[in-house]
């Protein structure tokens, strides 16, 4: 589900990136073992992954590898991304499932910024706050639901292992601060995540009209405030 509203928005993104010029340069931030990365190099892009996890980088090269493709792999941080890769490194930057573990959202968010071309775009992915509270209340986690939709951090407790979510205010916020423009903002799983086991796996016309569902819903003004992940789109103007 996640996926299917995901790869919607980066394909409208690629079309509008310097329509014309060919395959595009794209770097995945925290890309990990290539989820994203290696699709998009076999759709004919320069794609450049960089992560923290020697491992994940290893692991990457091989999936890379087994599909015929090359990703370029870096090991390092997120908030150095202009060091490692120089400005204006690319027409396409992804950070997906990043911001929520990292020190300083804000000094990262810069980061992509600066790797970013004009005229190109950064694809964010974040846990949604009001999601939380929302799974907690419908689990019967009512002080949970109460303290997720009132921490600052968008937490429920002790033993929640995200350290930190994000509302559409916050998120656009971040974006904006960074001297980024909020191109389009999406709601990523918003009811796959609330129906008891989803479509099982023999039906397919229900999956398919769940799929549908969710990308209506992950652009309604009301509905994406619900959805267990926030992705945004920024441009650099």
């Amino acid at each position: 589900m996640r996926n299917a509203v995901l790869w919607d928005a980066l394909r409208k993104v690629l079309e509008r990136v310097d329509p014309g010029t060919g395959p595009h340069d794209i770097v995945d931030v925290g890309g990990g073992t290539g989820g994203f990365a290696v699709p998009l190099a076999e759709l004919g892009h320069r794609v450049t992954v960089v992560d923290a996890s020697l491992d994940a980088l290893a692991a990457l090269e091989r999936r890379a590898a087994e599909s015929g493709v090359k990703v370029r792999a870096v090991q390092g941080d997120a908030v150095d991304l202009p060091g490692l890769l120089g400005p204006d490194a690319a027409d396409l930057v992804l950070c997906h499932s990043v911001l929520e573990y990292v020190e300083d959202p804000a000094a990262v968010m810069a980061a992509l910024a600066a790797t970013v071309r004009p005229g190109g775009s950064v694809s964010v992915l974040v846990p949604g706050q009001v999601a939380a509270a929302l799974h907690r209340a419908v689990a019967g986690h009512y002080d949970d639901a109460r303290r997720a939709l009132t921490d600052p951090s968008g937490r429920w407790g002790e033993h929640d292992r995200t350290p930190r979510r994000f509302t559409r205010q916050s998120l656009s916020a971040l974006v904006e601060g960074a001297g980024l423009r909020v191109g389009a903002l999406h709601g990523v799983r918003i009811f796959a995540d609330l129906v008891p086991g989803g479509p099982s796996d023999g039906d397919q016309d229900a999956a398919e009209a769940l799929i549908a569902l969710e990308s209506v819903a992950a652009v309604h003004p009301v509905l994406r405030e619900l959805a267990t992940q926030l992705h945004v789109v920024a441009d650099r103007r």
